[in-house]
């Protein structure tokens, strides 16, 4: 999963990353308004942190400018305001969950955890499609209820396919997916080792082929 984290003190910001990296997640940074501004607009996440007083600006105003363009984006304010005011302007513009610092790390990728379900998945911790079955909770896969060993990006990879069934995915958004930033001039080598390996997984498991090559645009993933 995707995950951006808008905070401009940087001790927090880091032991953030630290933590949802080790957590499984691919984690990015930015440290004022603007950047901020930028990066949801021209980015998508599976969730986004926004702190409200940033350098350049107020992040409600990310908030706001972020639901008229993406309503479906899913964002978690973390703040050290405990104002009631900002709470309720915040969840009125559309965010899914508020978050007053100091706050446990575990209790922040809960809460991530919970909205990226609620977005995704309606709220269940498992996706299943046609002979895939995978426990969001636990990062599990199983094919025909026996379980399969992927590796991180391999499993980032099937989640990705899994929420953009039946539609056709660039290389170039897979390479963001997985590197948490564009591939700019370089070698998309390591997306095609990565389906090359998860695609062989599902098969040698017992799926069908369900990662197919589209020439010239990416990839599809379905039955056929």
């Amino acid at each position: 999963m995707r995950v951006l984290v808008v905070e401009d003190e940087y001790e927090i910001a880091q032991s953030i990353k630290e933590y949802l990296t080790k957590e499984g997640y691919t984690c990015e940074l930015t440290s004022n308004y603007l950047n901020g501004d930028e990066k949801t607009q021209l980015s998508d996440y599976d969730c986004i942190l926004l702190d409200i007083t940033l350098p350049g600006g107020n992040g409600l105003d990310i908030l706001k400018q972020l639901k008229y363009s993406k309503p479906d984006a899913a964002v978690i304010i973390i703040s050290a305001r405990n104002s009631l005011n900002d709470k309720v302007t915040g969840l009125e513009l559309g965010a899914d969950d508020y978050l007053t610092k100091p706050f446990h790390l575990s209790e922040l990728n809960a809460r991530i955890k919970s909205v990226i379900r609620r977005r995704n998945f309606a709220g269940s911790d498992i996706i299943s499609f046609d002979k895939i079955a995978v426990d969001l909770k636990g990062s599990l896969v199983k094919i025909n209820d026996k379980e399969i060993n992927l590796t991180k990006k391999e499993y980032e990879l099937l989640i990705y396919f899994l929420l953009n069934q039946n539609r056709i995915v660039t290389k170039e958004a897979i390479a963001e997916r997985l590197l948490g930033e564009e591939l700019s001039g370089g070698s998309f080598d390591f997306i095609y080792s990565h389906i090359k390996n998860l695609r062989k997984k599902l098969m040698e498991s017992g799926a069908p082929e369900y990662i197919r090559a589209v020439y010239g645009m990416g990839y599809k993933f379905g039955k056929e």
